[in-house]
């Protein structure tokens, strides 16, 4: 496991403490759903063992050992406006009892929030490594979006809008913390998320949130993105993914039997669009991501498929100038090519602009030195502008 970072600036660290039919529209349908999720495949087990049991096993001995996803804060649950409970978790080293196991709390308020949204088909803990270079040090709010980790799902609800995720991280942040500057940082439709959240509510934007950081994602045109496949293959997959995941969404049972086959027959396929092409990836990695997608049910992966062509908040970029800000990206990524993120630093002028080379979507569990680099950067300077000049 790679070691987070230190956060320069901050309070020093405490030690170290997852078809509607058989045959191709069964695994377009599997692959569509990994692909679209930019998940990580167990591969390094695909490459170990042999036969299916024995793969099982090695999975569960990974799942039993991993210490990814394992850091938990104080939980707390906001409602969406149509009543969906939303799960957090705050972190606050300034709360007297709430500071990790081992440091006393530091003294007075804190100076500001962070406030991590987390990506499509993973959940809060992908934040893993950030979380363990922040923690002791900032207080910070990891939540799950709508129909992910232990957030609420209704069967059979409308398909989500992003700006209906914007709504979402409002209420969040109305219910753990109502009060006091911010910091967004969003990964992939984490990042989508927070540029409804300035669409949608620009004045709680310009009064409250003093810093952005922006992972792996994008502001529209994600309709037009290849996925690294030559152009019938995308257009291909442009037109029948949509009408193959509703189908999936609507068989549970057997979409879960594809998945499973994807993850034993289609591990190569899957890790390419998790990771940089060259990496050389930890299996206790791989697998921690590969739960968070198993974990995520193809209806929900299914409804929200079509956001994402339908996302658009280039309009909404202008609200998030005028405050410290990075844009980061793996210049590997096949899901929201780093093409999208040299456009979103170009339309905000504050933003430093870093392309990890050799990385993949997953930048924050694949580089973490990189990402916690770039947000201890994005803190120094949010602090440097809170503190009163004499």
């Amino acid at each position: 496991m790679a070691d987070s970072a230190p956060l320069a600036g901050l309070p020093a660290p405490l030690p170290p403490a997852p078809p509607a039919g058989r045959g191709r529209a069964g695994v377009l349908g599997a692959a569509v759903g990994v692909l679209a999720a930019g998940a990580a495949a167990g591969v390094a087990v695909e490459r170990l063992t042999v036969g299916r049991s024995v793969r099982r096993r090695a999975r569960l001995a990974l799942d039993a050992t991993s210490p990814y996803g394992t850091l938990r804060g104080t939980p707390g649950v906001a409602l969406a406006t149509d009543g969906t409970p939303l799960a957090y978790e705050i972190e606050d080293p300034y709360a007297d009892g709430a500071a990790p196991e081992g440091a006393a709390p530091l003294e007075g308020e804190a100076p500001f929030t962070v406030v991590l949204s987390h990506g499509y088909c993973l959940n809060q803990d992908s934040w893993h490594h950030q979380r363990a270079a922040l923690r002791g040090r900032a207080r910070a709010v990891y939540w799950d979006q709508r129909g992910h980790g232990r957030s609420g799902w209704t069967p059979g609800a409308p398909p989500p809008a992003i700006d209906l995720l914007g709504g979402d991280l409002k209420a969040v942040i109305d219910a753990a913390a109502p009060t006091g500057p911010l910091v967004l940082l969003g990964h992939s439709m984490g990042g989508m998320t927070v540029m409804a959240l300035a669409e949608r509510y620009p004045g709680l934007v310009r009064d409250r949130v003093a810093g952005i950081g922006l992972i792996g994602t994008s502001a529209g045109r994600l309709d037009e993105v290849a996925w690294g496949l030559p152009a019938p293959g995308a257009e291909a997959l442009r037109r029948l993914a949509p009408g193959v995941l509703r189908a999936l969404g609507s068989a549970p049972a057997l979409a879960e039997r594809g998945r499973r086959a994807v993850t034993d027959v289609f591990g190569t396929l899957v890790r390419r669009y998790s990771f940089g092409k060259g990496a050389e990836t930890d299996p206790d990695l791989a697998r921690f991501a590969t739960r968070m997608i198993e974990a995520t049910p193809m209806e929900v992966v299914a409804a929200f498929w079509p956001a994402f062509a339908a996302h658009d908040k280039t309009a909404a970029l202008p609200l998030l100038r005028g405050r410290p800000a990075f844009v980061l990206a793996g210049t590997d990524d096949l899901i929201t090519p780093a093409t999208h993120s040299r456009t979103l630093a170009t339309a905000l002028p504050e933003a430093d602009l870093t392309l990890v080379p050799g990385a993949g979507h997953l930048v924050l569990l694949e580089r973490p030195e990189e990402v916690d680099a770039a947000v201890a950067r994005l803190l120094e300077m949010v602090a440097e502008r809170s503190t009163p000049r004499p």
